[in-house]
């Protein structure tokens, strides 16, 4: 059954490989269990019912992931986003979350039309070769960046960033110790070795202890009886109640929609790319089904109180286990539903633990910038900007911004032929710069 519905051995891979993979990468994303609620509670939002949101829409949007579009890609609410739900939205413009979830479920909207109308798939098909390859290598930076941050390797400092004075104890010591033991376990080609790194680096953070203080599970004290989420909270009164309301509507809708679609765009090709099933016409093979799924993963957290929902760089993690179709995704799914009943376990993971399994699959996506000719400053420049941004804009989106719009400018201004969609792509850039300032 298993094998009709998602083509294993199509795809290379058999039962063992995926459920191990999708393991992997819910662990690694297990995070935004936590996180998420803490972030959008501060907005007045209930952290249990965020919580169940979260998961929810999480399983909900990588099951449509899994049966529709057969990748083994996650998704759940994406970081940064919710960052400005909570910071930008409420408390920086005054708005209440209700406002915040009418902007989320508009998006949605408009995503689902786009996806159907084949916009979306155009957009990431014409992507330039070279920033594709950038744009993998970039989000493999990234992450590993997301890494030593969540250990407490690398902090805010007078530069910006730099080492933390406390790298070597603490929550820095368990990350560096667990990176150490799941790269000896890579070395060794050893199946499951992110995973196995992951339960590592958690046990002996029971022991070192650490600074980022998460909740130690207590089964004496814990309660499995799952939360309820929200329910369809609105607030289309509030967006109409006079004209400057519309208008911060209107720019915070659209900032939510340019930055979820180029943070999947850019996560799908960075995974895609890693998992090896970009076709050589530099396509994805059902890249609309995919942007399917967090089209209807906005709409549904939305409608149960969550913010935008997005294809996970994490899902990257499985994909370098061995993961390569639905079946992935399914088991990712089905943990999120999982979670429901778990809180109290899953809580207890610290980000140290994690830490590891994402600094050393930035290893791994690295590799296609190899192929990128930088020789060339036409494709090198371009290219370059995209690494950059990304990690010291701290955002996927706007490295990739900054890569397409250097790409058209320079392949324009020396008579490169560059295709219209790519223009469009740099005229919508331009759009979101000007809607930024505005705001």
């Amino acid at each position: 059954m298993l094998e009709k519905l998602f083509k294993l051995k199509e795809n290379g891979t058999n039962v063992k490989t995926e459920i191990m993979a999708g393991i992997t990468t819910f662990m690694t994303m297990a995070y935004i269990l936590a996180v998420n609620p803490g972030i959008l509670s501060e907005s007045g939002m209930e952290f249990g019912k965020v919580f169940a949101a979260t998961a929810i829409t999480s399983a909900i949007a990588t099951l449509v992931m899994a049966f529709i579009a057969n990748l083994p890609f996650a998704l759940s609410a994406g970081m940064g986003l919710n960052a400005f739900f909570t910071y930008t939205v409420c408390l920086g413009m005054g708005h209440s979350w209700q406002f915040a979830l009418t902007a989320i479920l508009c998006e949605g909207i408009i995503f689902l039309i786009l996806t159907f109308c084949n916009i979306r798939e155009a957009i990431v098909n014409s992507i330039p070769e070279s920033l594709k390859k950038a744009i993998g290598a970039g989000i493999g930076l990234f992450i590993a960046f997301i890494g030593l941050q969540n250990a407490g390797i690398v902090v805010g400092g007078a530069t910006l960033v730099e080492l933390s004075d406390s790298w070597y104890k603490g929550s820095a010591l368990v990350a560096i110790l667990g990176l150490i033991f799941t790269a000896f376990l890579l070395t060794k080609k050893v199946k499951g070795a992110l995973l196995l790194g992951i339960i590592f680096s958690t046990l002996i953070g029971l022991f070192i202890g650490s600074p980022d203080k998460v909740t130690v599970w207590n089964p004496g004290n814990a309660t499995f009886a799952p939360s309820s989420p929200y329910f369809f909270k609105f607030a289309f009164n509030e967006v109409f109640a006079n004209g400057k309301s519309l208008f911060d509507f209107i720019i915070v809708m659209f900032t939510f929609l340019f930055v979820d679609m180029f943070d999947t765009v850019g996560t799908l090709i960075g995974c895609a790319g890693k998992s090896g099933i970009i076709k050589k016409d530099g396509t994805i093979p059902h890249c609309k089904e995919a942007l399917l799924a967090d089209a209807v993963g906005t709409t549904v957290g939305a409608m149960l109180g969550t913010s935008t929902v997005t294809t996970f760089v994490e899902s990257s993690s499985g994909v370098s286990e061995g993961g390569r179709t639905g079946l992935t995704a399914l088991t990712v799914s089905c943990l999120f539903i999982l979670s429901l009943f778990l809180e109290p376990i899953f809580g207890s993971i610290p980000s140290a633990a994690t830490a590891p399994a994402l600094i050393l699959v930035g290893v791994m996506m690295i590799t296609p910038i190899t192929q990128i000719n930088f020789n060339d400053y036409t494709e090198g420049i371009p290219a370059f900007l995209t690494l950059l941004f990304m990690v010291c804009a701290y955002s996927i989106s706007d490295g990739i911004m900054f890569g397409i719009l250097s790409y058209v400018i320079l392949n324009a201004l020396n008579n490169k032929k560059v295709g219209i969609t790519t223009y469009i792509i740099a005229i919508l850039f331009i759009a979101k710069i000007i809607f930024n300032a505005l705001i």
